[in-house]
């Protein structure tokens, strides 16, 4: 069974065919830049290159940046153009995509379900923090492989600061910090915040910075939780919003 999935982040906008048997892309994903200002017709437009690159006519499932309410009503936009909050973005892409039927989701979650299931949460009990860094620290929590929906740890307060100003990957970028400097200093206290609050058995560590998890994971020290890297990477968000839009047919 094959469900088009497509992951929108605050750089670019990815997709592809998910073969849900697998959990995996049944074709090379495609990629455009997130526009910026990233607003809603300029997402929306973005969205629908990616989809008629593969002649797509079936159902798609789209991630989203920020709290998605009733799989269609965006609550926030940190990383994207203010003016998608409280926009029904279900409808937008739907309009956009020829009437397509859509399904829309918090990035992290879906990332996080498609982990769940297929990557390196599969199986595991207890309480599981998904994280995936990037433009934002996107989160997803699960208790016994439950969803707790749109957590947003990424804006928890670090040093004064929302986390994911201190210890997201374009953090790391913009500061021009090492791979250790970021995982010691920045990396290490926010997850030891998290695990305050949350007390997990397992940390999965997803996102762009997951396929380079060998430069920085050693240098974390002082958690207590087990920490891994994410084994679908960077795809996890395209498969996890295929999941949900195959959960909703």
């Amino acid at each position: 069974m094959q469900i088009f999935g497509v992951d929108i982040g605050g750089s670019g906008i990815k997709g592809a065919p998910v073969d849900l048997d697998r959990g995996d892309l049944a074709q090379e994903r495609h990629k455009v830049l997130t526009p910026h200002p990233a607003t809603p017709d300029g997402v929306a437009d973005g969205v629908r290159q990616v989809v008629e690159h593969f002649g797509w006519t079936g159902p798609v499932g789209l991630t989203f940046p920020g709290v998605v309410t009733g799989g269609a009503t965006i609550r926030t936009a940190a990383n994207v153009d203010k003016s998608w909050i409280d926009r029904d973005a279900r409808a937008l892409f739907g309009e956009r995509l020829g009437g397509l039927p859509v399904t829309v989701v918090n990035d992290a979650d879906a990332a996080g379900v498609a982990e769940m299931h297929f990557g390196a949460g599969r199986g595991r009990r207890g309480t599981v923090v998904v994280l995936t860094f990037g433009t934002g620290i996107g989160s997803a929590v699960f208790v016994d492989g439950v969803l707790v929906p749109n957590t947003e740890l990424g804006h928890l307060e670090l040093d004064g600061h929302d986390a994911e100003k201190r210890a997201s990957s374009k953090a790391r970028e913009d500061h021009d910090l090492s791979w250790e400097h970021w995982a010691t200093h920045r990396v290490q206290k926010y997850l030891a915040h998290v695990e305050m609050l949350f007390s997990p058995e397992l940390f999965i560590i997803g996102g762009g910075v997951s396929r380079k998890s060998h430069k920085f994971l050693h240098h974390i020290k002082g958690v207590k939780a087990e920490i891994v890297p994410a084994q679908l990477q960077n795809n996890a968000g395209i498969v996890g919003a295929a999941m949900r839009a195959a959960e909703t047919e």
